[in-house]
């Protein structure tokens, strides 16, 4: 069984959480990303729930949770403040497991260099390492041309251009990967009652999903000035020592699998599992893959 709650955080920040399982429960910790929202990982939570204290919350910006307009409060210091707070609040000062996908992952992705004290281990899904998101945002065209649409939800009109038309510019990011084709592997997840839990998200608002893009260098560059151009991570900054397992999707048409090349130079205790055919939404798609490998995972 599901139960919903808002986490009054000590920084002022609500993030309103979906969860399973007992408290008191070893913690598992699920972070979503664009343009979804705590509802994805419903699954996974009823899964779980009846071993783990499951906490999925909707992030800053992101459906009944605190919502800021200006876009500073987006970036990630912001972000890895709201986590760590939830972590503390809610699981003890400490995970068994932080899981996350696209934007989740970003998140997750520093704080598990940051904080290594609050995860016994990192899930990642689809998610690029800055590190290597930054090296081919910068080298590789092929990944330049994949994210393009980042410039366009920075754009000052992106929200309101996203909710045209019953969000007509929103449906292309899964059907381009064949969310509504029932008749390709774990297509066809993109049905009717689907598209309306995607609407009730998407009617409280847009600007905060769109703000992650505006806060954040990781974008191709449009210029020699591009905040990008000049971008260096430090080593300690992305060095994540904490296990970590990567399941990649290799229909992933927005971040392709060069994303995994070197990551072990970051990620010394790494598995990385590629799963052919399965796209960037994998989560809808094969749910049950997804809980094998983070089953393995939690067993290591």
């Amino acid at each position: 069984m599901i139960e919903t709650f808002g986490a009054v955080l000590p920084h002022g920040i609500t993030l309103n959480c979906r969860a399973s399982g007992q408290r008191g429960r070893p913690t598992l910790v699920f972070l979503h990303g664009f343009p979804e929202a705590a509802f994805v990982w419903d699954g996974l939570l009823e899964h779980f729930g009846a071993r783990y204290r499951c906490i999925a919350p909707n992030l800053r910006g992101y459906d009944g949770s605190s919502s800021p307009r200006e876009v500073e409060a987006y970036r990630v210091k912001h972000l890895l403040a709201d986590v760590v707070a939830l972590i503390e609040q809610h699981a003890g000062g400490r995970v068994a497991a932080l899981i996350a996908h696209d934007w989740g992952g970003a998140i997750a992705w520093s704080l598990a260099a940051q904080r290594p004290d609050l995860l016994a281990r990192l899930v990642i899904i689809n998610s690029p390492h800055p590190a290597a998101f930054l090296r081919e945002l910068r080298d590789n065209p092929a990944q330049q041309a994949a994210s393009a649409y980042m410039n366009f939800l920075c754009r000052a009109d992106a929200e309101s251009l996203l909710a045209e038309n019953d969000f007509a510019r929103l449906w292309p990011f899964f059907t381009n990967m064949g969310a509504a084709d029932a008749a390709r592997p774990g297509g066809g997840w993109l049905d009717e009652v689907e598209r309306e839990r995607y609407r009730t998200v998407w009617r409280t608002g847009l600007v905060g999903g769109c703000n992650y893009y505006r806060a954040s260098p990781l974008r191709p560059a449009t210029g020699a000035d591009a905040a990008l151009l000049k971008l260096e991570f430090p080593a300690e900054l992305v060095t994540v020592k904490v296990p970590t397992l990567v399941v990649w999707a290799e229909g992933d048409i927005a971040l392709p699998v060069d994303l995994l090349a070197g990551l072990d130079t970051w990620v010394p205790s790494l598995r990385v599992v590629r799963v052919p055919g399965a796209t960037h939404w994998i989560v809808h798609e094969r749910p049950l893959e997804v809980a094998a490998e983070i089953e393995r995972a939690l067993a290591d």
